[in-house]
């Protein structure tokens, strides 16, 4: 018996000495050391996206999709305006094709509010809903985003998932129900992002939600849903893709990004620059120099209106894990601040900046400023933008960018800067106080930045030509 159990031991010990040692065949378990984090900042990103689909006419699969998901009572989200539009009779067509059950809700409010948000999210607790499907542009899907969470979470406080530091920016711990998001404009990307954004009227600033528990189950990217757009809408939109490709491709790298969190929960949705981003971001880009002008001056063009909403999902996946920065921050008090502005081909009640608008306008003025760090890649932006670089100083890629992103701008009829959608060097202080609390995104700016340096950016923003 002894003789037996001491064979089975060496046979055993001689198996382990001959073990491969390589991870992938070895059973043999060893603690992996923990890597330090050198000076408190990041070691890591992750990437977080919705499904998606694309091809012209894949609207129609969507009641296929919910009788997938065995939902049972369906909100649909959009707005009076699109209520009566193709996209939306599309999405009808296709639940009344499969026998689902829905209620619309088409109170959402273009730049949507804190009280338009509760408005929907009221809505959705009321309904005790199993899925949604969102079919608008970036006001709809984030608002239906907020309805769902707030739904599924509704002893939560409103301010427990708003953005520190307005908010307590609490990490989403609960299920949510499906998703589905159907773009109907070629900006935001909101079908690809874990963020909602709203104006959070007591302070007049924007802010949100963002967590990558909130994304879409799947975005239906649609191009069909283009070919209505108006003009200023399709060059707004634009915008929107253009600064999400340029500010994450230029924002400070993820390994800079403090503090490294304790527990990847606690990693933000927007972690900065990283490899797999910056692949999206440069695609993007490309699409946007290629097809913008074309899908705003023809909208016949069905093939530059396709390529702009696939790029906008493109440069969804790029910012929705690098994130934006200085653009998208001083945005924020630009839309929240308005005056009596009201845009062409917007058909509001309200004054309103439309969000693309509000974005680049301070373009210029920010890549001449965030150049003097990672000045290599504000160079290749320009040279993608259809700058003449062969002969250009490293130095100068801020100005080259900015003047390129100028002559882009004036091309497209865009507004002369902050003055020409009401604004005086007297708002200056509003706004860098509106900016201030952005620090979710200014933070990512490759370049830190105090308040007369943000004041500086506003007064160089004023006139662009």
């Amino acid at each position: 018996m002894a003789a037996g159990r001491e064979r089975a031991v060496r046979l055993l010990r001689q198996l382990q000495r001959a073990a491969c040692r390589c991870p992938s065949h070895s059973h043999t378990y060893s603690q992996v050391p923990e890597r330090p984090t050198l000076g408190n900042t990041d070691y890591a990103f992750e990437m977080a996206i919705s499904n998606i689909r694309y091809g012209e006419g894949v609207t129609k699969e969507i009641g296929m999709d919910l009788q997938n998901l065995g939902a049972k009572r369906v909100c649909l989200m959009t707005d009076k305006n699109l209520s009566q539009l193709p996209p939306v009779n599309a999405v009808l067509n296709s639940l009344a094709k499969y026998g689902i059950n829905f209620q619309m809700y088409d109170n959402v409010q273009v730049e949507p509010t804190d009280q338009s948000f509760l408005d929907a999210i009221t809505f959705a607790k009321k309904g005790e809903f199993d899925a949604y499907v969102a079919v608008g542009g970036g006001s709809v899907m984030d608002t239906c985003k907020a309805a769902n969470l707030y739904s599924s979470s509704p002893m939560s406080d409103f301010l427990d998932y708003v953005n520190a530091p307005i908010g307590k920016g609490k990490p989403v711990t609960v299920p949510l129900k499906p998703l589905i998001a159907v773009p109907t404009t070629s900006g935001t990307g909101s079908e690809t992002t874990g963020a909602a954004i709203f104006d959070f009227k007591e302070l007049k600033v924007k802010t949100g939600i963002a967590s990558r528990a909130i994304k879409p189950t799947l975005g239906i990217v649609d191009p069909l849903h283009t070919l209505s757009m108006p003009e200023r809408i399709v060059a707004n939109s634009g915008f929107d893709v253009l600064c999400h490709a340029l500010e994450s491709y230029t924002a400070l790298p993820y390994n800079m990004r403090s503090p490294c969190p304790s527990n990847p929960i606690n990693r933000p949705a927007y972690q900065g620059s990283n490899p797999i981003s910056d692949v999206w971001a440069l695609h993007a880009l490309r699409i946007v120099a290629k097809y913008l002008k074309r899908a705003m001056r023809n909208p016949e063009d069905r093939e530059a209106r396709a390529n702009m909403h696939l790029a906008s999902a493109f440069a969804g996946i790029g910012f929705g894990n690098a994130g934006v920065h200085l653009c998208h921050g001083m945005s924020y008090p630009i839309s929240g601040l308005v005056k009596t502005y009201k845009p062409k081909d917007y058909n509001v009640d309200h004054s309103l900046v439309p969000h693309g608008l509000s974005v680049v306008l301070t373009s210029p003025a920010v890549f001449a400023f965030t150049a003097q760090m990672y000045p290599e890649r504000h160079l290749e932006a320009a040279e993608i933008l259809g700058a003449d670089i062969r002969t250009a100083r490293i130095k100068d890629a801020g100005l080259i960018l900015a003047d390129t992103l100028r002559k882009f701008l004036f091309d497209l009829n865009v507004d002369d800067g902050l003055a020409a959608i009401g604004y005086s060097k007297a708002d200056i202080p509003a706004l860098v106080k509106g900016t201030l609390p952005q620090e979710r995104v200014t933070k990512l700016s490759p370049r830190p930045q105090t308040e007369e340096d943000l004041s500086a950016l506003f007064e160089a923003s004023m006139k662009l030509y």
